[in-house]
């Protein structure tokens, strides 16, 4: 069993995860179904059906003394992630310390969650269903573990969910409601197709449960605003509403429309289990509830990792100030000129870079890096060089002719093949660091790695990360190349390697932000690592950069 180190604090398989050894030895239902690995471990098959009841069973029995039943064409629940949810809602009202009533909306035929939560806590719990099969199953799972006094399972009608359910009981208070919406709109969600991103690994474990279980007309979305509109009628009924979702995507249309709504308290938080990720939503109308803080913020801050960063010290940006003079910058900030050094550099790469909003005397350039131009530009170069060297000679009339068109030509034409004395000087150690050239977006997400980058930011990379945005390059809109007066690479590498346009760019090496900023009297670079394939390659490109700018000032 895969468990996560960010499950909630007081879930006891934090820590210690379910030793299937020792199960297998004391229960034989469980046993069959424990194999042992090529490394001697002993493992379970979580594509089977039946090897997940089985470990559900086994752990309520061991772990919480409950025996239950679950038929196999039914939602076979886990119980780390149960628990997860049963933890949140503990701290949604404050802890256990009395006892609590709460609601489960469609219970389902393990009816885990009240029996978790009389168990744990004493809660009192009205447990709904629709479906026959699961109502007769949590029917007999209560009476079997002699928990009817604290437990009522009722059979409602097919689409009811709060009001229904609560119209006999119009003086109680509830302090909580809890739900599994049904996660999918259509069998072929069910199924994964089209609604699972191509770069997530396939479930590690098998999907059971019945149509009622796991389909709904427009899927969990509209199911949970059913519940939103059930809660604006009922409102102070129930201290806390809440609801557990299987797409992230629902997470934000939701709470936008209890926005909408004017609900005056509203949280949320994620809940983890191996590859399994689950959100939760919940809303009050009490002006007293204390409201717990999303955990998945905690956990962004205890990954903070440090940027790439190099410093340019006072003695050398004079000289960095007046090349950037020579290149069309006229502005007095030692920040400004470092910046438009930089994007000349990055134009002459072929790197696509585009300005974002930032702090006070700094600059901000998000780069998208389609291939790799910064590794073994020398050697390049010299090749090149050495082509043109062992090309056959032109007749002495021909070249007097072709001697006439380039005296003709613009300079920049005629300089095209000079090398650039600021690559052709720098002796850069990045072929050491570097790796296989990789094509495709990143197996590193971008929700995951945008690590201390600067709060102000952050909203500017959500919008770009996604969209074709229109980034500085030394190509003209209608997609063909202009010639960079100083480019390292471009002239040993054939136009249809080169890409068009950043509206045509499907894959890319890497992403990230690169901020330039004045620190006393320095100026201090950058990189925050976006997302990407290697990092290396990101790595390469800052101690490209790094040599570039120094060398700039050795040679002044």
């Amino acid at each position: 069993m895969a468990l996560n180190k960010s499950m909630h604090p007081r879930n006891r398989y934090k820590d210690k995860p379910p030793d299937f050894a020792y199960l297998a030895s004391k229960y034989p239902d469980f046993q069959q179904h424990v194999h042992t690995s090529l490394s001697g471990r002993p493992v379970v098959n979580f594509k089977e059906p039946e090897a997940v009841r089985a470990l559900t069973c086994t752990l309520l029995k061991e772990d919480f003394g409950l025996t239950i039943e679950i038929p196999l064409e039914r939602l076979i629940p886990t119980v780390p992630l149960r628990l997860n949810y049963i933890h949140w809602v503990e701290d949604l009202i404050n802890g256990p310390k009395q006892p609590r009533r709460g609601i489960d909306i469609g219970t389902g035929a393990s009816c885990i969650y009240p029996l978790l939560g009389a168990t744990m806590n004493s809660w009192y719990f009205l447990a709904t269903e629709v479906d026959d099969i699961c109502f007769n199953y949590a029917t007999k799972n209560v009476e079997q573990n002699n928990l009817s006094d604290l437990i009522k399972v009722v059979k409602v009608p097919q689409k009811t969910l709060l009001m229904d359910a609560l119209k006999e009981e119009t003086e109680i208070i509830y302090d909580f409601c809890m739900c599994n919406p049904p996660f999918f709109a259509n069998q072929m969600e069910a199924q994964g197709v089209n609604s699972r991103n191509s770069r997530r690994p396939p479930p590690s474990s098998v999907n059971t449960g019945g149509v009622t279980e796991i389909m709904a007309e427009g899927g969990e979305l509209e199911f949970v605003k059913r519940i939103i509109h059930d809660s604006l009628q009922l409102k102070k009924r129930l201290r806390w509403y809440s609801c557990m979702l299987g797409k992230k995507c629902s997470l934000a249309p939701l709470k936008e429309e209890l926005r909408k709504q004017g609900v005056p308290k509203v949280t949320h938080t994620e809940f983890c289990q191996g590859r399994t990720m689950r959100w939760a939503l919940a809303w009050s109308f009490y002006d007293d509830v204390i409201v717990p803080s999303p955990p998945s913020k905690k956990r962004k801050l205890e990954k903070t990792r440090k940027p790439l960063s190099f410093t340019l010290t006072e003695a050398g940006l004079n000289e960095l100030k007046v090349k950037a003079s020579a290149i069309g910058c006229t502005s007095c900030s030692f920040v400004d000129c470092i910046t438009a050094l930089v994007e000349k550099t990055l134009t002459d790469l072929r790197v696509l870079h585009k300005r974002v909003p930032c702090r006070e005397q700094e600059q901000g350039l998000f780069l998208t890096a389609v291939e790799n131009t910064w590794i073994h530009v020398r050697q390049k170069r010299r090749e090149h060089k050495r082509q043109l060297r062992e090309l056959p000679r032109a007749p002495h009339c021909a070249r007097t002719s072709s001697q006439t068109t380039v005296a003709s030509a613009p300079a920049s034409t005629q300089n095209s093949n000079t090398p650039d004395d600021s690559c052709q000087n720098t002796t850069t150690p990045v072929q050491e660091l570097a790796g296989p050239q990789q094509t495709g977006s990143g197996a590193y997400s971008a929700e995951t790695s945008k690590h201390n980058i600067p709060a102000e930011q952050n909203e500017a990379l959500e919008n770009m990360a996604d969209e074709d945005v229109d980034m500085e390059s030394s190509y003209t809109e209608a997609g063909q190349e202009t010639e960079p007066k100083e480019t390292p690479s471009a002239a040993s590498e054939p136009p249809a390697k080169r890409p068009l346009s950043p509206g045509a760019v499907e894959h890319f090496l890497f992403k990230c932000l690169l901020n330039v900023m004045q620190e006393v009297s320095d100026v201090v670079i950058e990189m925050h690592w976006v997302e990407g394939q290697n990092k290396d390659l990101m790595n390469q490109l800052c101690t490209y950069l790094k040599n570039i700018l120094l060398k700039s000032v050795a040679k002044s």
